[in-house]
């Protein structure tokens, strides 16, 4: 029988290498996509954070659209891109209809808040994030179904949409689906959060089956990073 301590490194050794494989993979799907953007075709950064995703897919000249809910990362953000004129900041959350909510962050945000706003969400429920109420700040929420209906319909179809916005992206996805919005993006890739909100488990591993029959990954990528 193996000793208990020693599985438990083992476990966590084969947790972290495959989110590596993950962020290996995904850095290539983002090089890809890069490579392939145009001067003039519309991206969405939908969870931009500090930029990182944003400035690679800036420097390929299309017209990118980076949203980001937390006024820390938000800040640093608008430092970084202050003189990008093809980046449109918005400092508010993505979901399926306009509104205001709460944005919870993560329990240990004041050790660095910088780093931690990579966690927060307006999705109750999530793992090691403070209580609601603690660190917690009210943000916008812009309609994001609504939004890539609407720049489609205005401007042709959308060439790319990344999704990293802790655990709203199920609702998001599902309103996408039952509205056929697919069509309307050239390629959408998704982190989904599973690991962080159990909760929502049962329909996250519903809708994955449903999209494996009905979207290519080139179509629809729900592993990123």
């Amino acid at each position: 029988m193996a000793n208990p301590a020693h599985q438990a490194e083992l476990d966590d050794m084969r947790r972290r290498n495959k989110r590596r494989v993950k962020r290996v993979r995904a850095q290539g799907v983002l090089q890809g996509v890069v490579s392939m953007l145009r001067a003039g075709d519309i991206v969405f950064d939908c969870g931009a954070n500090v930029g990182d995703v944003t400035v690679q897919l800036a420097q390929s000249g299309a017209q990118v659209h980076a949203f980001e809910p937390d006024p820390v990362a938000f800040s640093r953000l608008s430092e970084r891109f202050a003189d990008a004129d093809n980046v449109t900041l918005h400092n508010v959350a993505v979901g399926t209809q306009d509104g205001v909510a709460p944005l919870m962050r993560a329990h240990d945000f004041k050790v660095d808040p910088a780093a931690k706003s990579s966690r927060s969400t307006i999705v109750e429920g999530g793992y090691l994030m403070a209580d609601q109420g603690e660190m917690t700040t009210q943000v916008k929420i812009v309609d994001l179904p609504r939004l890539i209906r609407e720049t489609a319909a205005a401007q042709g179809q959308i060439a790319f949409v990344k999704m990293d916005i802790e655990g709203a992206e199920l609702d998001i996805l599902e309103a996408m689906e039952q509205h056929d919005l697919f069509d309307a993006v050239r390629l959408t890739v998704v982190e989904t959060h599973q690991g962080k909100f159990p909760a929502l488990r049962p329909r996250l591993k519903a809708l994955r089956k449903r999209f494996a029959a009905k979207y290519p990954a080139t179509k629809v990528n729900l592993e990123w990073t």
